[in-house]
């Protein structure tokens, strides 16, 4: 089974998207390469109690498989368990912009991976789940993720905070446009606005639209 595990101090932020033509052409301008577009399908798991929720912890499931399109090859079909916990060490600079801070570990498996009865047998049961488009791209040793999810777009850059800042500028965003809100916090707060019941983050099926 090829498998591939990563241990890291994750240092990121969210940039709200408002013309997915535009940032598409300019990370192209800014030299950003990118690495393929997947869609993913995301479950959360926690303990019966919510103890992960409560401690400021993630286990997650991400089922990704290629989805070309915007000029972007698909990326490979894949499986990733991620474990995330709150940083234990925060820098200075960090701590005067909003960057979200996280140690996350991932396990990534090439082949198909019964994972969701496999943690349901181990006790854990299933949350929120939400689904995306996700176009990867690199610049130098900064990773940005451009999402297009059932509530918008959003551009998240993941690095050293002065990669971030530096990039983040470059593309046309001021600090006072981070967002350090999940996925999960920024679904509930646009159902909030809509007057709508928060379930899951997921895509009208053809069926149902």
């Amino acid at each position: 089974m090829a498998t591939h595990v990563s241990s890291k101090r994750e240092i990121e932020i969210k940039l709200r998207v408002a013309d997915l033509q535009a940032i598409l052409s300019r990370l192209s301008d800014i030299g950003a390469v990118s690495r393929g577009r997947v869609l993913e399908r995301n479950t959360l798991f926690d303990t019966p109690g919510s103890s992960f929720w409560h401690r400021g912890r993630l286990l997650r499931v991400r089922m990704q498989t290629p989805a070309p399109k915007n000029g972007s090859r698909g990326g490979p079909p894949t499986t990733i368990l991620t474990a995330k916990a709150p940083s234990s060490a925060r820098s200075s600079s960090s701590r005067r912009m909003p960057y979200k801070e996280r140690l996350e570990t991932e396990l990534e498996v090439k082949e198909p991976v019964p994972w969701p009865p496999l943690l349901q047998e181990l006790g854990f049961r299933p949350g929120f789940r939400y689904e995306k488009y996700r176009t990867s791209f690199r610049l130098g040793d900064l990773h940005l993720d451009l999402d297009e999810t059932p509530i918008g777009i959003f551009l998240e850059l993941e690095g050293n905070p002065a990669a971030i800042r530096r990039s983040a500028r470059a593309l046309g965003f001021a600090p006072k446009d981070y967002l350090r809100a999940t996925y999960w916090d920024l679904y509930v707060a646009d159902c909030r606005r809509l007057k709508r019941l928060s379930r899951n983050m997921v895509f009208k099926s053809k069926k149902s639209s």
